[in-house]
């Protein structure tokens, strides 16, 4: 990967992004950034994994040539290709795995969309896995629980909870480090439009049965009574039929619901190439003005600064270019 030559402008024989790509990506998303993104490793990691979303989902997709990274493939190319960046090479997997451990205790908040008679929920499948989840997402720096939840399930879903969102009913589950706050928004009508905002991070959207998604257990991954795989759903499902039950729909339940969950928006995948266009999304992934979560340096490198002059130097050579 050091090989790269910064003159190189077309895509590589091996699909590997030319090293003016990732200058750009480098000078947009890292350099270009307040300063206290740029303090500890894990923020850094956090800019990278932006310009990742942007590599995938923008640049893969126009030019079908480049070929598709996953996370840790895209930051050690980034590390052994960026000025600032290389210096630090030699402890890219304790850093990359620093970032990991990191973001498994960054707090998510998400909501549980019941429907009218509060018998069905809504549940997202991720792009490339088969679990089903409630809609949720890490928070944004300086970001309110609340907030992050309507973000987030509009992200998800392209529905805006805001008006429906109490910020007393919620239900909160500690996973490890990690805290989860989902809250409960009731009454959501069955014809209510939904389809993602983002590209490639959800492939399904469905209505399915609460009784379906059964045992209530304290296990992240399991299957509800029907085989459908779940993550991060049986431990709030003892809670949740408590709130019902204290909060009952105005509604009589419906025998005619389908027995089966009901799928209300699906990825029409295409192939081009390495990538995967959904013809339905609608936005990129990354906020214009999205900030990483700020929780201080990472236990590795603490005293990690960048070095102001080759940053300087870097955006110089990238002006006069």
């Amino acid at each position: 990967m050091s090989g790269l030559h910064r003159s190189s402008s077309a895509p590589l024989k091996n699909g590997l992004p030319p090293q003016e790509l990732l200058d750009d990506l480098c000078s947009r998303f890292v350099l270009n950034v307040p300063k206290e993104d740029q303090q500890s490793f894990e923020r850094i990691l956090f800019l990278v994994e932006y310009a990742h979303w942007f590599y995938e989902d923008n640049t893969v997709e126009q030019n079908p040539s480049l070929k598709s990274l996953n996370l840790k493939e895209f930051t050690s190319l980034m590390f052994n290709s960026c000025d600032v960046l290389r210096p630090y090479v030699a402890h890219i997997d304790d850093i990359f795995k620093d970032f990991i451990d990191y973001k498994v205790r960054v707090p998510v908040t998400g909501a549980i969309i019941l429907d009218e008679t509060y018998e069905r929920c809504i549940l997202v499948k991720g792009w490339k896995g088969t679990s089903w989840s409630f809609p949720r997402g890490k928070k944004n720096k300086d970001e309110e629980d609340y907030a992050c939840a309507i973000r987030e399930v509009l992200e998800e879903t392209g529905f805006d909870v805001s008006a429906l969102l109490n910020k007393d009913e919620y239900i909160e589950v500690i996973f490890g480090q990690q805290r989860v706050r989902l809250y409960i928004i009731a009454g959501v009508k069955d014809d209510t439009a939904f389809a993602p905002l983002t590209k490639k991070e959800i492939s399904e959207i469905a209505w399915h049965r609460l009784d379906d998604l059964q045992p209530a257990t304290n296990e992240i991954i399991t299957r509800g009574i029907t085989g459908l795989k779940l993550y991060m759903v049986a431990p709030f499902l003892a809670s949740l039929k408590s709130w019902i039950s204290k909060h009952p729909s105005p509604l009589p339940p419906r025998p005619d619901l389908p027995l089966k969950g009901v799928s209300i928006w699906k990825a029409k995948n295409t192939s081009i190439g390495s990538s995967s266009v959904v013809v339905e999304s609608q936005s990129n992934k990354l906020p214009s003005e999205a900030k990483p979560p700020d929780t201080g340096p990472g236990k590795s490198f603490r005293n990690f600064k960048f070095d102001t002059a080759a940053i300087l130097r870097a955006l110089e050579g990238s002006f006069s270019s």
